[in-house]
């Protein structure tokens, strides 16, 4: 049965590649392939791949079918039920998953959609998990950025049963209708815990890391820890996983052996091994329950179960079976979890350590057990971890090898202990007050440690086969020492390094119009030269676009540095994302038409005018506005950019609006053409004046927006004027970074909408 449950792994994971979700008929096979895997047991993989695939088929029709109905989207809303999530509570907002058991809209019952994610703004009272509240909001169906190697939200989303998301209005019939929506919730206890937690700790620096080891709420990290956890490879030690849950685990089990056969009359009753077994299985699912039962914890507690199990039971379970008999049934009880970035590092760290001890003669001694542990995992993960992120850390083992045992064997306890030990005075207080002192000496060696770490940076767009070629090469590397020619496992690992993504050739120009909600963020490529023009907006201290999108696209294409950074102006939907951006990626020039509104740490922007021109790889940049001493301040002092190859045009106004567009339309005329455009200021009314649409006359019009923006852009007057004017119209809202290619005989190939080309079943397509 090893092959069938992986088999039927196999099958679930094969229905989340598909663009789009097959009628639910299909499921109708489920009880003939069932009575298949009994009756025919030669194929009996074959038919548990199709079981998977029919399960995972059903699982999301379910979901599918609580869709909010798009005539409800931005209407008034009155909806009832609990508070399904931790809230968290951030700068003007809280926000929370709600579980919607009754809905009306103008009075009339309308089809539920099930879980919403709700933001609570400027007055929001303080709400906790299990409560049952009337509210009035507004809802949209689930959208979010749509780009190539970016994160998809709308996955995110679907992954947690999501199927709208929107804000509470203020009403009076906002109320609380009971304290506690029917039963105890664990994400009650959960706040209740923070909120000693928060009381014990005060406003510490570490609070937010105590609060991800204690209960799994990593929402009050500050942006700072948590670069500093990513660039030396410690992230996971904030995220309960499985190798916090074994820790716990393990306590337990030592403890109660021990003190258990102090009692005679406990160890005639029960068994001490036994007992412990019991005990250490109940800590786990404790500690899982506070983690809110993420995917590693799920598969930390299912082998837990078979291996305490064995205990039990006085049987040994092998550890690949115990892993496969996890990852079956972490699939069967979540399909989904499948699309979950914890998924495959939880299963793959630990399917590479029992790899890498199968077949060996002795494991004892402390190099191999801990340090080489280390390796093993670093070295077996490599190519998923670049696959994911497209970098890895090269001290990740190093400090690993020092920042592990310390969490694992000294602050996770802590914590715990004094979690659970909370309400008693000095006691609880006492423990946790040492695990955040310990807790602020490590992040500080850790942000030390991250300048020196290194990064090892492989675009994740690199072809199937070179992944394939780097996984075999793990194997060889990670194999016995019997087995031959171990080292050609770095030859095979040789593509992933070397190559490169495909660039643009002689005088072609590459363009990409990002999706980065209600803002403005251009990528234009030619062959050995990279231009970003705009970044889009900086949401809050946690969130902005650049690290959202803008970094994760440019790792995916293979650039490390930005040749010229331009920010038409000052206005954070164009700008404000520009200081993150550069703390990733470095840029040699920045322009602005509005510099002195820029605020980049040590970096100051040259002044965009007017005149300014240069030439890269057979393309031609030129600057058509600000002139040098104008007038011209917010949207109409933008950085207008063409880009041309001698055969076809792209123009970039940025906001400009009417005034400007008719100064470029009597000073310019004609050199206005071009093939593409990005319409100005995103389709607002008060740009694309006829005069312009004419001169400019282009084959392809783009707007930059964001879906169901509250200004209304594009404007259908906007939309009209340009389609009379023959272009095709496409906008990120509805197709998501949007990318074409210029060759040098200026045929345009494209454009390549990312929702349509990239979209996989669950992705909203307006």
């Amino acid at each position: 049965m090893f092959s069938g449950m992986i088999a039927f792994v196999a099958g679930a994971g094969l229905l989340q590649l598909l663009p789009e979700l097959p009628d639910l008929w299909w499921a109708l096979p489920f009880p003939l392939l069932l009575w298949f895997v009994f009756r025919l047991p030669r194929l009996r993989w074959l038919w548990l791949c199709g079981l998977g695939f029919v399960w995972a088929l059903y699982c999301a029709h379910r979901i599918l079918s609580c869709e909010l109905d798009s005539g409800l989207e931005g209407r008034d809303l009155l909806i009832e039920g609990v508070i399904s999530s931790l809230p968290e509570r951030r700068e003007r907002q809280t926000r929370f998953e709600f579980d919607v058991d009754r809905l009306t809209a103008a009075g009339q019952p309308a089809p539920l959609p099930g879980r919403v994610r709700l933001g609570w703004y400027l007055g929001a009272p303080e709400i906790r998990a299990g409560e049952r509240w009337r509210l009035l909001v507004r809802l949209k169906q689930p959208h979010g950025f749509f780009n190539p190697a970016g994160f998809d939200y709308e996955g995110w989303l679907f992954r947690h049963r999501i199927r709208a998301t929107g804000y509470v209005r203020a009403s009076p019939q906002n109320r609380l209708l009971e304290a506690q929506g029917g039963g105890i919730h664990v994400n009650g206890i959960r706040q209740f815990l923070r909120s000693r937690i928060a009381k014990v700790l005060g406003d510490s620096e570490t609070l937010g890391l105590v609060l991800a080891l204690a209960i799994g709420d990593r929402s009050g990290l500050h942006p700072a820890q948590w670069r500093a956890l990513t660039l030396t490879g410690t992230n996971h030690l904030i995220a309960i996983s499985g190798l916090h849950i074994g820790i716990v685990s393990g306590w337990v089990f030592f403890l109660f052996r021990r003190l258990w056969p102090l009692s005679a009359r406990l160890a005639l009753w029960c068994p001490s091994a036994r007992a412990a077994a019991i005990a250490a299985l109940a800590a786990a699912v404790l500690y899982a329950a506070l983690a809110g039962f993420a995917v590693p914890t799920q598969r930390a507690l299912i082998m837990l179960a078979v291996i305490l199990g064995g205990v039990f039971l006085r049987r040994q379970a092998r550890p690949a079976h115990s892993l496969a008999v996890a990852l079956f049934l972490v699939v069967v009880l979540d399909s989904f979890a499948l699309l979950s970035i914890g998924f495959w590092l939880s299963f793959g760290a630990v399917g590479v350590i029992l790899y890498s001890v199968e077949g060996r003669l002795s494991l004892s001694g402390w190099s191999w057990r801990w340090g080489r542990i280390q390796w093993v995992v670093a070295v077996g993960l490599l190519p998923l971890l670049l696959l994911i992120w497209g970098r890895a850390v090269v001290a990740a083992p190093l400090v690993n090898l020092v920042a592990v045992p310390l969490f694992s064997l000294v602050i996770v306890p802590l914590v715990v202990l004094g979690t659970v030990l909370v309400e008693v005075p000095g006691v609880g207080p006492g423990l946790l007050g040492l695990a955040d002192w310990l807790l602020s000496w490590s992040i500080r060696a850790l942000a030390w440690a991250a300048d020196w770490s290194g990064l090892v940076s492989v675009s994740p767009e690199l072809p199937a086969w070179v992944w394939l070629w780097a996984l075999m090469g793990v194997a060889l590397l990670l194999a016995p020492r019997g087995v031959p020619a171990r080292w050609l496992g770095l030859l095979c690992l040789l593509p992933m390094a070397l190559l490169r993504p495909a660039a643009p050739g002689p005088g072609e120009i590459w363009l990409t119009l990002l999706d980065v909600g209600q803002g403005l963020s251009v990528v234009v490529r030619t062959r050995a030269h990279t231009l970003v023009y705009d970044t889009g907006a900086r949401f809050s201290p946690r969130f902005d676009a650049a690290t959202a999108v803008l970094v994760p696209y440019l790792r995916a294409q293979g650039i490390s540095r930005i040749d010229r950074l331009i920010l038409s102006n000052g206005d954070n939907d164009h700008a404000g994302a520009a200081a993150q951006l550069l703390t990733w990626v470095p840029a040699t020039e920045i322009l602005s038409g509005e510099p002195r509104r820029l605020s980049l740490a040590d970096r100051r922007a040259a002044a965009c005018e007017a005149g300014a021109e240069w030439s890269w790889d057979g393309v031609r940049f030129r600057v058509l506005h600000p002139e040098k001493g104008g007038p011209w301040k917010g949207n109409d002092a933008s950085c207008v950019l063409a880009v041309d190859n001698g055969a076809a045009r792209i123009l970039l106004p940025g906001d400009i609006e009417a005034r400007v567009e008719e100064k470029l339309t009597n000073n310019r005329g004609g050199r206005l053409k071009a093939d593409i455009l990005v319409v100005p200021h995103h389709g607002s009314a008060s740009s694309s004046t006829p005069g312009f649409v004419a001169a400019v006359e282009p084959d392809f019009a783009l707007f930059a927006t964001g879906y169901r923006n509250r200004y209304g852009f594009p404007k259908s007057s906007v939309l009209q004027r340009w389609q009379r004017g023959g272009a095709r119209l496409f906008d990120t809202a509805s197709a998501g970074a949007i990318g074409f290619r210029v060759l040098a005989d200026g045929r345009i190939e494209g454009p390549n909408l990312a929702r349509r080309d990239k979209g996989r079943y669950w992705t909203h397509r307006p």
